[in-house]
C-alpha cells in the first residue's frame, strides 16, 4: 500500500499542518525538513500532484496548442519548450489541433479544466476568439509562429513576409526571372511569406504569371502536386520558392520521380533546416528560422506572466531568419 501523509507524521512525530506545509512548498524548520525528507524517502512516498494542484493552485504543467502533430516543424517546437520548461520544473500537455478550428477551440477548453498554468500554441485560426476561456480564467497564452492583430498576447514569431522577400531576392541575385512560388492561403505564415515574395519580384519589375502562383496548404501532398504541375508547364520556371517544410519536401519528391533534374534542370529553394535538407542530394538552399531561440523567448514569456503577473502591454518578438547555401540554386548569370 502506498505511503501516505499520515505515515510520515507517524514517522518523524511533526504536525499534519507542518509535513503539509513542505509539501506545498511552504518554509518550515531545516530540522523539520531534514526529518520530511528523510521519511519520504525511506516511505518511498510520492505526492499527490493533482491534490496539491487543488490546494495551491500550482500544476507545474504548461499546456502547448500546435495546428498539426504531423508536422515535423510541429515536433520539433514540442521538443524544445518540453525541454526548456523541464530545466524550470514544469510539465508538458500537448494536444493537437489537426488544422481543424472547432478542434482547436475544443483544446482550450480540455486544457483549461486540467488546471494547466499557462498555454503556448502555434494557432489555426485567424482570429483569437478560441481564446477568450483563457482570458476569462485569467491563464497567460502565448502564441506561436503567428500573432492575432488587437489583441492582448504575447507572441513569438518570424517576420514572414521579410523572410519571403530575402528568399526571393537570393534567386533573383542568381539570375533567376521566371521563379514559381508554392505557399498557403489558408495559414497566416504562408500568405505573409508570398506577399515577402511578391514584393520582391515587383520591386524588380518580374511578371508572376497565375499559374506560377501554386496556392493552397502546407501539405506534404500539395507541394508534390503542384511541382508536378510546375514541371508540367510548356514555360517552366527555372526556380521555386516553396514556404514551410511540408511543401519542400512534396516539392522534392515529385522532381526525383520526374526526367529533370536539381538544379541543372530546375532550381530549388526551401523553408526550415530539419531532417530532409540533410539528407537530400544536391543540399538545399533554405530560409532558416531560429526554433530553439523562439522555444526559449515563448517559455520565458508564458513563465514571466505566471510568476510575475503584471498589467503590461502584450509583448510581440519577431525575430530574423537566416539564408542557408545549398547545391540546389544553378546561377543563370
Amino acid at each position: 500500500m502506498a505511503a501516505t501523509i499520515r505515515d510520515i507524521r507517524k514517522q518523524t512525530g511533526l504536525s499534519l499542518a507542518t509535513i503539509s506545509k513542505y509539501l506545498n512548498g511552504g518554509n518550515v524548520l531545516p530540522e523539520n525538513r531534514e526529518k520530511i525528507e528523510a521519511s519520504i524517502r525511506d516511505l518511498h512516498y510520492e505526492v499527490n500532484e493533482i491534490a496539491r494542484g487543488l490546494v495551491t493552485n500550482r500544476t507545474k504543467t504548461i499546456g502547448m496548442i500546435v495546428y498539426d502533430i504531423e508536422s515535423m516543424f510541429s515536433g520539433v517546437l514540442i521538443r524544445h519548450v518540453g525541454d526548456f520548461l523541464r530545466k524550470e520544473g514544469y510539465a508538458l500537455l500537448v494536444c493537437d489541433s489537426c488544422n481543424d478550428e472547432a478542434i482547436e477551440a475544443d483544446n482550450v477548453r480540455f486544457l483549461l479544466n486540467k488546471k494547466v498554468e499557462g498555454i503556448v500554441i502555434t494557432p489555426v485560426s485567424w482570429k483569437a476568439d478560441f481564446l477568450l476561456p483563457a482570458q476569462h480564467k485569467n491563464v497567460p497564452v502565448v502564441l506561436m509562429d503567428r500573432s492575432f492583430a488587437g489583441t492582448d498576447f504575447d507572441c513569438v514569431k518570424i517576420d514572414n513576409r521579410a523572410a519571403g522577400y530575402r528568399a526571393a531576392q537570393y534567386l533573383i541575385k542568381r539570375g533567376h526571372r521566371r521563379i514559381a512560388i508554392i505557399a498557403s492561403s489558408v495559414e497566416y505564415t504562408g500568405w505573409e511569406r508570398y506577399k515577402g515574395f511578391k514584393e520582391a519580384m515587383d520591386e524588380q519589375g518580374l511578371s508572376l504569371p497565375e499559374e506560377y502562383c501554386r496556392i493552397g496548404v502546407h501539405t506534404i501532398e500539395f507541394g508534390y502536386e503542384s511541382m508536378q504541375k510546375l514541371l508540367g508547364l510548356s514555360e517552366r520556371p527555372t526556380a521555386v520558392l516553396m514556404t514551410n517544410y511540408e511543401t519542400s519536401l512534396g516539392a522534392v519528391m515529385a522532381v526525383n520521380e520526374s526526367e529533370y533534374d536539381c538544379p541543372d534542370d530546375i532550381s530549388m529553394m526551401g523553408f526550415d533546416d530539419l531532417i530532409m535538407s540533410h539528407v537530400v542530394k544536391p543540399k538545399l538552399c533554405m530560409v532558416v528560422q531560429p526554433m530553439k531561440e523562439m522555444c526559449e523567448k515563448a517559455v520565458g514569456l508564458i513563465l514571466t506572466q505566471i510568476n510575475n503577473p503584471e498589467d503590461r502591454p502584450p509583448i510581440e518578438l519577431s525575430m530574423g531568419t537566416t539564408l542557408r547555401d545549398g547545391n540546389s540554386v544553378k546561377p543563370l548569370q
